[in-house]
């Protein structure tokens, strides 16, 4: 188990870019798939404010709902990749 969340979205090309840099640095993540309609993202809204994706949750460093894709990878290069280092 694993202390970061990244809701997304299939088809998300701002989420394929998030789940590219997990990738990329290896790290394990926990995946929360949210519904196409932004109506019904609850769970996202209560997490971040707002009902876009993605977000991302990372219990270890207390991030809770960052959202907008740019700050998610150079939060994620940041705090665990070579500029961590």
């Amino acid at each position: 188990m694993t202390n970061i969340t990244l809701y997304e979205l299939d088809g998300c090309p701002y989420c394929a870019k998030v789940v590219s840099k997990f990738d990329e640095l290896g790290l394990a993540y926990d995946s929360v798939m949210v519904p196409s309609s932004h109506s019904e993202r609850d769970e996202v809204e209560d997490v971040s404010g707002q009902t876009g994706v993605p977000v991302l949750v990372d219990e270890d460093h207390d991030v809770e709902g960052m959202s907008e894709s740019d700050d998610i990878l150079a939060y994620l290069e940041e705090t665990y990749g070579d500029a961590a280092a």
